[in-house]
């Protein structure tokens, strides 16, 4: 099995920093893999979820969006239509290198950045959420102290997870803008839902209204106990097993 790091220029043309896991052997697809909002690939959801697919023979992409991590650019330039622009760059990337994503996954508002871009993604045929907001407007509610500045100054410093993140109107209007409804009922792709009762990032009425908004073939798994950001290895090796079970199906029609 092998880990390599490389680039590629993402939607503003910042170089995006990621993470190419291959299993021994040809692979049985590859992956595209896209992180929870303030995180980066790094993050151990990811890590494991990834090195669970790689065990399965998957090989997967998993990439840092614009600000984040090790990618070039401005986390306070960026927002929810820039992370779909970075999804679609790294799927081209992927497609020049010749391992194009059958299998497009998000975790968080990841999930939703992976449900607005899949549809221009033609190689995909499996999309996977964890923990997926229904709409962008989700997150809102973590600025919740802070609209009234960012909407008056035009920009505020909000903590989230402990960090301090500069968070400007611009980002507040644009998730308030992009709509997912209708994308999601035109994905035409194969969609499998992940979430946990016990999420309370997210709530799990947001799985609902995806689930409701899509057409079939599409299913839901719950989660079980598993918090948001899958915290227990466990989890998130589950997602991956199942997952990569579940894809089994599609990939091979």
């Amino acid at each position: 099995m092998t880990s390599r790091r490389v680039s590629f220029a993402g939607g503003g043309g910042e170089q995006l920093a990621a993470v190419v896991e291959s299993p021994e052997g040809e692979p049985r697809g590859h992956a595209l893999f896209a992180h929870c909002f303030t995180c980066t690939k790094d993050i151990f959801s990811a890590r494991y979820v990834t090195a669970g697919l790689k065990a399965r023979g998957f090989s997967v992409l998993r990439f840092d969006f614009t600000g984040q991590g090790a990618s070039e650019g401005d986390f306070a330039n960026t927002n929810f239509s820039s992370n779909v622009q970075d999804l679609l760059r790294a799927a081209e990337y992927m497609r020049a290198q010749k391992t194009p994503p059958a299998i497009v996954v998000g975790h968080s508002l990841g999930g939703a950045a992976v449900l607005a871009a899949a549809g221009e993604i033609p190689d995909a045929r499996v999309v996977a959420t964890i923990g997926a907001p229904s709409e962008p407007a989700h997150v809102r509610h973590l600025f919740t102290g802070s609209v009234a500045e960012i909407e008056e100054k035009g920009e505020a410093e909000v903590l989230l997870s402990g960090r301090p993140f500069k968070i400007k109107k611009q980002f507040l209007e644009d998730i308030e803008e992009n709509i997912l409804a209708g994308k999601i009922g035109a994905l035409n792709k194969s969609l499998l839902i992940f979430h946990s009762a016990a999420d309370t990032t997210v709530g799990i009425g947001n799985a609902a209204k995806i689930y409701a908004a899509a057409k079939h073939p599409k299913s839901f798994i719950s989660l079980d106990r598993a918090d948001h950001l899958l915290s227990d290895k466990r989890d998130a090796m589950y997602v991956s097993a199942v997952l990569s079970a579940w894809a089994e199906r599609y990939l091979t029609e």
